[in-house]
């Protein structure tokens, strides 16, 4: 076991400086009890961040960078970006990383959304200048070498063949093509069928780099940090990063999203899906949020929160003579457009009997056939979905820090909750109707002997 003296130079003086600059305004763990968990935002070093001061004894701190699939400037870099992340800078070896952090007991995680490149770690809070030094180390000296070839291409074929088989992933990768296109549209995964070896090598990731973290385009949220520790230590460890993308690099393509719509038709023997598409609200950080929306999700449902009970959404009880036709609706918002699904999974047969009573349903909501009671659930059951999302430690990272990014404002969960409450029963109705009489996006994937067209359901495509 190697001794916590072992630890490299950066990393000792990191710590050292924690213990002897405490700040004269950092408050007890008992006195953020009676806090909110509404974020304050902040500049250093010309970067973006955004903190909230949390009970407990761990601190959450991510890089938040405008490198999803949209921005990709070609297929597979944000895959490639992501799996670099940790691995060996101009500083440390990928081994002392792993070593060092395991050492202080913090954990990393990265992941890719389409929109947004989330780099985090989750440690003891009195390790915070050690783990932010290392995210800045992360993102401004990576070094994309031999690595690629043992690593990371690897892995990246692995997803591929795992999106292969799983065709719900397939649908909803395909419904987002057919209804943006370009941008939100490309697949969240390189498919197998993708020449990745034709676009992805570790120099032209590495030169991506330089313009996914340049400056403007990422911003640091923490949860659990006090404000002034954090403005101290990303002014101080991301100083090194570039102010802005080299002027041979494809500057990030920032084009407005647009909704096309339309229908695509995908033959698979390893299951059925098809995912009903309408366009929704942006994020609340957003330029078009539309908090009806949400709640037409909550209230279409499908799927109960209780455990041993249908629930109450109107397509749990209006599809359940269809058993063996699995619903969820769900809302994608991003930062200028949205995208609300209603997937139906499970026999071919059922779901294209079960595809009928949605629409169905959607035109009794259009119609204004909604309770006053199921109107109340579904208001409550969509604020709470939505102020848990804010409140978690990975999705209100991220929603902040894309807010930050996009916008320069954090997701404030109190405001999200006043939108949702102030939804009337005609907000629903006109909502409903617009979608009905808009073209959707309808994706099917499976049996295409049974799965229905979208012009047999009365769907515009």
């Amino acid at each position: 076991m190697i001794s916590r003296a072992s630890l490299g130079r950066s990393a000792q003086s990191a710590l050292r400086r924690q213990c002897q600059q405490q700040p004269s305004n950092r408050r007890g763990l008992a006195a953020v009890a009676s806090g909110t968990f509404n974020y304050e935002t902040g500049d250093a070093a010309g970067v973006k961040f955004a903190s909230r001061h949390l009970a407990g004894p761990t601190t959450t701190v991510a890089v938040v960078a405008k490198a999803g699939t949209r921005y990709q400037i070609l297929p597979g870099f944000s895959d490639g970006l992501e799996k670099f992340s940790f691995k060996s800078t101009t500083k440390r070896s990928a081994l002392r990383i792993t070593r060092e952090s395991e050492l202080l007991g913090g954990q990393f995680s990265t992941y890719h959304s389409r929109e947004n490149l989330v780099i985090g770690a989750k440690f003891l809070r009195d390790d915070l200048p050690y783990f932010t030094e290392l995210l800045g180390e992360v993102i401004s000296k990576t070094r994309y070498s031999h690595e690629w070839q043992e690593e990371v291409e690897p892995i990246i074929k692995l997803s591929q063949k795992a999106l292969l088989g799983d065709v719900t992933q397939l649908a909803i990768n395909s419904v987002h093509g057919v209804a943006f296109h370009r941008g939100l549209g490309e697949p969240l995964h390189p498919t197998s069928s993708t020449p990745l070896s034709k676009y992805l090598s570790a120099e032209r990731i590495q030169a991506y780099s330089q313009a996914a973290y340049a400056k403007p385009n990422i911003a640091v949220v923490a949860n659990g940090a006090n404000h002034a520790d954090l403005s101290k230590w990303v002014g101080e460890f991301f100083v090194d990063v570039s102010s802005s993308a080299p002027s041979d690099i494809p500057s990030i393509d920032t084009t407005p999203t647009k909704y096309y719509g339309g229908q695509e038709r995908i033959a698979h023997d390893s299951g059925n899906a098809m995912i009903l598409a309408f366009p929704g609200s942006s994020s609340f950080t957003g330029s078009s949020y539309k908090p009806e929306l949400v709640v037409l999700a909550a209230l279409l449902g499908g799927e109960s929160s209780i455990k041993w009970s249908p629930g109450f959404s109107l397509l749990s009880r209006n599809t359940a003579a269809h058993p063996h036709a699995h619903i969820t609706t769900s809302h994608a918002a991003y930062s200028d457009a949205g995208l609300l699904c209603i997937s139906i999974t499970g026999n071919a047969n059922h779901i294209k009997k079960a595809s009928k009573e949605v629409v169905k349903t959607l035109k009794s909501v259009a119609a204004g056939e909604v309770s006053n009671e199921d109107l109340k659930k579904a208001i409550a059951s969509a604020k709470f979905r939505a102020l848990e999302s804010g409140e978690s430690l990975v999705t209100g990272v991220e929603l902040t820090g894309a807010g930050l990014i996009h916008g320069g404002k954090a997701f404030q969960i109190d405001e999200v909750g006043k939108g949702i409450d102030g939804v009337s029963g005609d907000q629903l109705k006109k909502a409903a109707k617009s979608l009905l009489d808009g073209k959707s996006s309808v994706s099917c994937v499976g049996d295409l002997h049974i799965l229905p067209f979208a012009e047999e359901l009365g769907l515009h495509v």
